[in-house]
């Protein structure tokens, strides 16, 4: 399955049914006044998080949803059938928007979270509404309303306590190999993780956090180098990132150097985003020298002018790490701690959320744009440029 995190598809709730004229007719009753019915509403569409998804891959193939329309009213005062709603799952860390108007219509961050996105159409009446002492034989009815019709954008981002942050081959797979029980793979080549990685740490039986993997960045990644910016988004929803380092690199460049470039692409991405909590990792020091191993080390933070947590870790080895998820999982259980004493942090952190989630998406669209502009300065056909190339497999592995 294709892990898809994005589609734009039109939704369009029901009509209303329209109302009945009619009067009764019936042998021994003379007179028997008006007896039509209201129509039925129209059918309203939802969307419901559901936790069996991982992917918006069924919106890309089917891009208009439409509820049942309601029923015309009928004689003998009947109400015509209201239409039936249309319900549309979709992962849970699905953003839904109006491309309209460019507002947030839901976030659908818990299990079973339903949220309705476009209302339908209300019943007309039956001329039996419009009866009264001057007026016993009403000939007047009205029509059911039109259903909304929106035109909507899917964004999936995944779901995760701490993000995963580095250039390729730094560490981020063999690290969530390393303190869960996820399988992403690992090869000596960059690229190799091309869709997010999730796994489950678990540091006692009832205390445990998700981590994620996701593709690493390479310079120029905020003009569409590499694998460009499109997975930095899934970062957005994170209570801590790590950002990790290689620290025995294969190229020429230095770790310092490494630090810098991740650090000064995740800014231009979102510098709302770069100002969150994140600890620096010192990955594959079992593969430097105990002479040069503080050297390096020591560049890194100068370089960056660290000030925040430093861990010195060999993910492979699985050196330093269990101190790194315990220190972790402290982080997120001081956070719960404070929310139970302050539940304003949770508006304090949605607000937050909104702001990056607002940078990302107009970074990641002027991205694009600027690609399709040097697309037709190079007269390149656009058939060649398709989203769907950026589709890749998805893992979620829980121990």
């Amino acid at each position: 399955m294709k892990f898809v995190d994005e589609a734009v598809i039109t939704v369009e709730a029901g009509k209303g049914g329209n109302g009945c004229m009619s009067f009764r007719r019936e042998k021994y009753i003379p007179r028997g006044g008006p007896d039509g019915g209201d129509g039925g509403d129209g059918g309203s569409i939802f969307f419901e998080a559901d936790e069996n998804l991982n992917t918006l891959i069924d919106f890309r193939f089917t891009r208009h949803y439409s509820s049942d329309n309601g029923k015309n009213g009928t004689s003998r005062n009947c109400t015509g059938p209201k239409g039936e709603d249309l319900i549309l799952k979709v992962p849970v860390g699905t953003t839904i928007i109006d491309t309209d108007t460019e507002e947030i219509l839901a976030d659908m961050t818990e299990i079973g979270q339903l949220e309705k996105v476009a209302q339908g159409g209300f019943h007309g009446l039956g001329n039996t509404r419009f009866k009264s002492s001057v007026n016993r034989a009403p000939r007047q009815t009205t029509k059911g309303s039109m259903g909304e019709i929106r035109n909507l954008k899917l964004e999936l981002k995944v779901l995760a306590d701490v993000g995963l942050l580095g250039l390729p081959n730094a560490g981020k797979s063999t690290l969530i190999r390393a303190v869960s029980a996820a399988k992403p793979k690992v090869a000596n080549y960059p690229f190799t993780t091309l869709v997010p990685n999730l796994g489950v740490v678990r540091i006692e039986q009832e205390r445990s956090f998700v981590i994620a993997d996701i593709p690493g960045i390479i310079e120029g990644a905020a003009e569409g180098a590499g694998l460009g910016i499109r997975f930095l988004k899934h970062l957005a929803r994170n209570r801590l990132l790590l950002h990790l380092v290689d620290m025995a690199p294969w190229d020429d460049v230095t770790p310092a150097q490494a630090a810098e470039v991740a650090v000064n692409e995740l800014t231009k991405f979102s510098a709302t985003l770069s100002e969150q909590p994140r600890w620096l990792v010192l990955n594959k020091l079992d593969m430097v020298t105990e002479e040069e191993r503080e050297e390096r080390c020591q560049a890194v933070i100068d370089a960056l002018d660290w000030k925040g947590p430093v861990y010195r870790i060999s993910a492979l080895s699985k050196q330093g790490t269990d101190e790194m998820m315990r220190d972790i999982q402290m982080f997120l259980d001081k956070r719960l701690e404070a929310i139970e004493e302050d539940p304003s942090i949770i508006e304090q952190e949605q607000a937050i959320r909104e702001k990056v989630d607002t940078e990302a998406r107009e970074r990641v669209e002027r991205m694009r744009a600027e690609m399709r502009a040097r697309r037709e300065a190079d007269n390149l056909d656009d058939d060649d440029f398709d989203d769907d190339d950026y589709d890749v497999e998805v893992e979620y592995v829980r121990e």
